[in-house]
């Protein structure tokens, strides 16, 4: 994703972050990392029109008649992390902070994109990654937001990873949408490429975890794989400090591209982004169900 990282002077562009958790305190301190390279200086924010904080009505599956079939994922714990935050353009002094993610080092958080018409990526993860949540929660998992509303800062990058790694969480997903060019299309799930020494337990697992994405996501939302990066609906990165840093099963997904007029229009959309929840909800589960 094409994220818009903020500078002292004005606002540039960027790639995915990583955020503070509900129950988890903000920290300014902490690091955000994203999926794609700045792409260079960005415009500065526009006011955006007001998205809906979450899909109107959770979505999903219908619970199975009794008692334990009706919560499939107890006792699993999902950290969903809310790609940047909606307070971050005003506080470059926070986000433009670099930080290290074992390969690089990267600006703390960035702003991420919006499309054309100024819906933007902030208000559309933290939309997708809450109703989510709700979903999960009815399935019976213990679910940690990484950010608990629309408005702060941060958190970094590597204050994002560690809330899934203190969490001792069973899977961790980063919601993010791209700022691909305009004329590519599609998503993709970004799975992590092997930092020795780092996250060497964690590849097999996620890559697992990204497959399962990947298959129902496409197969619920319709969505096309991307047509501009990745090979089939995944990229392999090891430049991101969510998968780096990353001790639990953990993927990024480009939800679509927000510079696409096609894509912006499902993206800004209440009824697809209930279908993106379900989808991401489905992949989730079959991954957590799944023996070993």
């Amino acid at each position: 994703m094409v994220f818009i990282a903020l500078l002292a002077a004005g606002v540039t562009a960027c790639s995915a972050t990583d955020t503070p958790a509900a129950g988890v305190a903000p920290a300014p301190s902490a690091g955000v990392d994203g999926p794609g390279a700045p792409s260079g200086p960005a415009r500065p924010a526009r006011a955006s029109p007001t998205a809906p904080a979450d899909p109107s009505t959770p979505v999903g599956p219908s619970a199975p008649a009794g008692p334990s079939a009706a919560r499939p994922l107890a006792g699993k714990v999902v950290v969903i992390d809310p790609g940047h935050n909606g307070g971050n353009a005003a506080h470059p002094e926070i986000i433009n902070r670099l930080v290290n993610v074992v390969t690089e080092r990267k600006a703390c958080d960035t702003t991420g994109t919006q499309t054309d018409a100024g819906y933007p990526e902030h208000a559309f993860t933290f939309s997708v990654a809450t109703g989510l949540a709700r979903l999960l929660r009815r399935e019976g998992a213990k679910v940690i937001l990484t950010r608990s509303n629309d408005h702060g800062v941060g958190p970094c990058i590597t204050q994002r990873a560690r809330i899934g790694n203190r969490a001792h969480a069973d899977a961790a997903i980063s919601v993010h949408a791209d700022g691909g060019p305009p004329s590519g299309i599609g998503f993709q799930v970004l799975v992590p490429g092997l930092v020795p020494g780092y996250n060497n337990r964690i590849i097999r697992p996620s890559r697992r975890l990204g497959l399962g994405i990947r298959t129902a996501y496409h197969r619920i939302t319709g969505e096309p794989y991307s047509t501009y990066a990745g090979q089939r609906g995944i990229e392999v990165r090891t430049d991101l400090g969510g998968l780096n840093l990353s001790t639990v099963p953990k993927v990024f997904i480009e939800c679509g591209n927000m510079r696409n007029a096609a894509d912006a229009a499902r993206l800004t959309s209440p009824a697809f982004r209930q279908r993106i929840v379900k989808g991401l909800a489905a992949g989730l589960t079959a991954f957590l169900r799944a023996p070993g």
